[in-house]
């Protein structure tokens, strides 16, 4: 590491899952989601729950034990000192980004929560407030970020495999949602769907 300590980042990393599995349980009722629904839907809920709660705590205690050099074969090789600290800073914004915007979306949905590509149901209504404003899948941005940012903490390219696989997932996977979304509610999403971004403000 250049910038930061391996304890700090190990801690920073617990103390951040820790509080998402909080606020999710407060804010939707539920913490552990059972996959359900098509081979995809199922697919990307579980590499979902697998980065989340696998990958992202055994980074953590491996950084903790200092043993993350041993285990990672493939860490990036980042000769200049101050490329090391735009790396790891970046990391960090995204790693915190991500968590903070994960939990604004989940408080945001509360009851109307559920797991990505599944139609809404019944007595779910349409969430165009909160990080929805800015854009249409908040919960998928913060799971990139998340993923991304990790892998510049830890320098990892493993890690950053990883976010890739992510991003091809979650672009196949939100076409599915938007149409049972624009099935659910017609012309309301579309006009949403034509104001908002997908993933990045402003930008796409």
């Amino acid at each position: 590491m250049h910038l930061f300590a391996d304890w700090l980042l190990g801690t920073i990393i617990l103390v951040l899952l820790g509080a998402l599995v909080v606020v999710k349980g407060v804010a939707t009722g539920t913490v552990l989601d059972k996959p359900v629904g098509n081979f995809l839907v199922q697919f990307v809920n579980t590499f979902n729950l697998f980065f989340l709660l696998v990958v992202n705590p055994l980074a953590a205690l491996l950084l903790l034990s200092s043993r993350l050099a041993t285990v990672d074969p493939i860490r990036m090789s980042i000769v200049e000192p101050w490329a090391g600290i735009v790396v790891n800073l970046a990391g960090l914004v995204l790693y915190v980004a991500g968590f903070v915007l994960m939990g604004w979306a989940l408080i945001t949905l509360g009851n109307n929560y559920q797991i990505g590509g599944t139609p809404p149901r019944s007595q779910d209504t349409m969430v165009v407030a909160g990080p929805y404003v800015l854009i249409r899948h908040p919960m998928y941005a913060s799971a990139l970020s998340i993923s991304l940012g990790l892998a510049c903490l830890t320098e990892s390219w493993g890690l950053a495999c990883v976010f890739f696989v992510y991003l091809v997932l979650i672009l196949l996977l939100i076409p599915l949602e938007e149409r049972r979304l624009h099935t659910a509610y017609g012309e309301q999403f579309a006009g949403y769907q034509h104001k908002v971004r997908k993933l990045i403000p402003f930008v796409y």
